[in-house]
């Protein structure tokens, strides 16, 4: 029997794209801002100083308010303690004077000979002289070298990442395609030409 249908099966054809997954880098920035400081020398220096003091000089030669006071004082008081001396001296003269003898006599050669020993005599002033004293010399030398300070500013180095991505696409669709490949069909069938009838007898 002739084969009167031929059957074609077209296949369904898909197109694939891949593409990776990706870690991209992104570099920092650096910054680097220098700032100085500045040092320097400084010298300091202070000469000898001499320190003179003439309290007690001018004092001999001109006596303070208060050193006047002071020596006032202490002449009283010597010239109390020497007119005592002399009431005493003067006392037992009386005591031991005998009958006849002249106590005034002998009193008052003992006065000229105290006012003749008494007598100030020469003098030198100042009695005291300046006190000196003296501070040395001081120098100071002072040298600080100049500063440099670094500030370094650093970004943040970060990372970005790319997932992979998969592309379908379908560039044929499945298909099935009949055909016919026998000869043309005759109703009734004793329409062709070719036609022969069945002998149903033999």
């Amino acid at each position: 029997m002739e084969q009167l249908i031929e059957i074609t099966r077209v296949p369904i054809e898909i197109e694939m794209r891949t593409s990776r997954a990706q870690l991209q880098y992104t570099k920092g920035t650096a910054e680097l801002e220098v700032s100085r400081d500045k040092g320097g020398l400084s010298i300091k220096s202070r000469p000898i100083q001499l320190n003179v003091d003439t309290f007690e000089m001018r004092n001999s030669i001109l006596p303070s308010p208060t050193t006047s006071i002071e020596q006032s004082a202490q002449k009283g008081q010597q010239a109390a303690y020497q007119a005592t001396a002399a009431l005493a001296q003067e006392g037992e003269l009386y005591l031991k004077a005998k009958i006849g003898e002249d106590v005034q006599a002998q009193l008052a050669k003992t006065a000229i000979s105290t006012e003749m020993y008494s007598q100030p005599g020469l003098d030198f002033i100042p009695k005291a002289g300046p006190e000196i004293t003296w501070d040395p010399a001081e120098m100071n030398i002072r040298y600080e070298m100049d500063k440099l300070n670094f500030d370094w500013r650093i970004n943040k180095t970060e990372f970005e990442f790319i997932p992979g991505d998969i592309e379908i696409s379908v560039k044929q669709k499945p298909e099935v395609i009949i055909k016919y490949v026998g000869g043309p069909l005759y109703v009734p069938p004793s329409a062709d030409p070719d036609y022969e009838p069945v002998d149903l007898q033999a």
